[in-house]
């Protein structure tokens, strides 16, 4: 609900506050007094966007500043989603500055209009004939319909499994690309893994075959030489080993008169004892010396192999080389199990779509039955403001798959005139009649939904005596549930507000100005008199001003 409405500096507007009844808040005024101007100024703070154009004063800024009171409209989500502080009483203030500079803010926040105008539109709508309306909109159809048929636990029930049914349908779009993608590159990586594995990289020992491909390559060599060691030290002429036996025999002699000629001979004792061990040892690997080219293939094979995948991979090392097998190892798992994966993820989606198309089935059913009463409730209000043969049509089509409403569409289609053929509402209706359709449609839903203050800028244009009186009735009655704002020339509807602003410009030398001011009961009988009569209100007029208000 709005509370308060401060315009400062825009337009002819110098300086107004507008403090509207929670009720009907009728406003009137003379043809180019500024009424539309309010409008423009409100919109400021729906989010629309302006420029310096608006400034009366070039000199300061343009404020407009509008209070609301957020109570039963659950808009915490909003302000919690957007990081702004939320207050009952909430004040959103667009500010214009001389330099073309625009500021938004609520509750003293800054903000943007991508902020600003979602929630604005949760607080306000304004419905004029030069609008256009949002009764043609299958969102507020669907809002219609809903709010009548009473299934909103449904709807929510629906519209989240909706939301995780295209969130799996998302998941199996980018399953089917990864899976498309890895699967052109499913022959290469099965060449190079077998590569790999043909390769035994898990038991390779690169550094060990190195070693035992260079003895069996020189086998020969090693044999002979070590065989040559063994002769030397044990059989030639003269023998290391027997030149040494000879030694420790001469000091074997004299050992006994010095210590140190003792120490001499264990030395060389222990020196044959190790020539001798070095012979034998060095005839044993003589003797084991042997070529095996198989052997030295199959290791030279080997190596070649891993040598070779080094230089295709570019690594340097056998860790990196397993560490890449593994990688590839992995991809192809990975290809494996995405087809499962897959597989999972269509059951699931056929499973969400299921339930889906049942409780579509019933949003359908019920919103078929409140489509029947809509049609039937609006036809009368339709007769009250003067539209006895206009009829609306409630269409439900059917739709191709389950959509973010339902299994099946909306359409209202409409007819003002008898014999005509009912057609979408855009594009047979007047603005008059699309205003008046617009007012009924709301009165129906003020009982079921809460709405935001609802602004009408004389949509009674076209209409006068007793329907004008209805639009009245059904506006006044509209109020007792919404705030209810009505811009309007006639007297009949002006006759029923629990508020009533008086619109008047005042033109001095110098400059035109606009002023807002409420009326008290002798100023709204002088306004509708005039209303009534124009600008020389007689006592006839006067009379039928207080007949209208029902004041004697």
């Amino acid at each position: 609900m709005l509370l308060r409405l401060h315009i400062s500096n825009y337009a002819i507007i110098d300086e107004a506050v507008i403090e509207p009844d929670k009720g009907l808040t009728v406003i009137s005024g003379e043809t180019g007094a500024g009424k539309s101007i309010l409008l423009g100024a409100l919109g400021l703070v729906l989010g629309k966007r302006a420029d310096t154009s608006v400034l009366r004063s070039n000199d300061r800024k343009c404020v407009v500043e509008a209070t609301f009171l957020l109570k039963d409209l659950m808009l915490e989500d909003y302000f919690s989603e957007n990081d702004l502080e939320y207050a009952e009483e909430t004040i959103i203030r667009r500010e214009i500055q001389p330099s073309g500079k625009s500021r938004a803010f609520v509750n003293d926040s800054p903000v943007t209009l991508q902020i600003l105008e979602p929630l604005a539109s949760q607080l306000i709508q304004i419905h004029s004939q030069h609008e256009t309306l949002d009764l043609s909109t299958s969102r507020f159809q669907f809002l219609m319909l809903d709010a009548l048929a009473g299934h909103q636990e449904l709807l929510k029930q629906y519209e989240d499994t909706f939301g995780n049914w295209k969130q799996v349908l998302a998941e199996i779009q980018e399953q089917e690309n990864r899976l498309l993608r890895a699967k052109a590159d499913e022959d290469y990586l099965q060449f190079q893994l077998s590569e790999m594995e043909a390769a035994r990289l898990q038991d390779a020992t690169p550094e060990d075959w190195e070693a035992e491909l260079q003895q069996l390559e020189h086998a020969e060599e090693i044999r002979q030489q070590l065989f040559t060691v063994s002769r030397l030290l044990q059989d030639g002429d003269p023998a290391a080993a027997q030149m040494l036996a000879e030694a420790v025999s001469a000091l074997r002699g004299i050992a006994g008169y010095q210590d140190s000629i003792r120490q001499l001979e264990e030395r060389l004792v222990s020196l044959r004892i190790e020539l001798e061990d070095i012979a034998s040892e060095a005839d044993k690997l003589g003797a084991a010396a042997q070529a095996d080219p198989a052997r030295a293939a199959m290791l030279q094979e080997k190596l070649s192999a891993i040598y070779q995948l080094y230089r295709k991979h570019q690594v340097q090392d056998l860790t990196a080389l397993r560490a890449l097998e593994e990688q590839f190892a992995d991809q192809l798992n990975g290809i494996q199990t995405g087809d499962t994966r897959l597989n999972a993820l269509r059951h699931q989606a056929a499973m969400l779509q299921l339930r889906l198309e049942k409780d579509g089935a019933a949003l359908t059913a019920g919103r078929k039955q409140a489509g029947i009463r809509l049609q039937k409730d609006l036809h009368t209000l339709l007769a009250k403001v003067g539209m006895k043969d206009a009829v609306l049509e409630v269409m439900l089509p059917a739709l191709p798959a389950p959509g973010p409403s339902g299994t099946s569409g909306v359409q209202f289609l409409f007819s003002a005139n008898k014999g005509m053929a009912a057609r979408e509402i855009s594009k047979v209706a007047s603005g008059g009649e699309m205003s008046r359709l617009m007012l009924c449609l709301k009165s129906l839903l003020a009982g079921t939904t809460a709405l935001p203050t609802l602004i009408f800028d004389e949509i009674d244009t076209g209409v006068s005596g007793p329907i004008a009186y209805q639009v009245g009735e059904i506006m006044a009655d509209l109020s007792t549930r919404h705030q209810v704002i009505a811009i309007t020339h006639l007297p009949q509807i002006a006759s029923r507000g629990s508020c009533h602003l008086l619109v008047a410009k005042k033109t001095s030398a110098k400059i035109a100005s606009t002023e807002i001011r409420p009326l008290d009961q002798d100023g709204r009988i002088a306004e509708i008199a005039r209303m009534l009569s124009g600008e020389e209100a007689g006592q006839a007029a006067l009379e039928n001003a207080r007949d209208l208000l029902r004041i004697r």
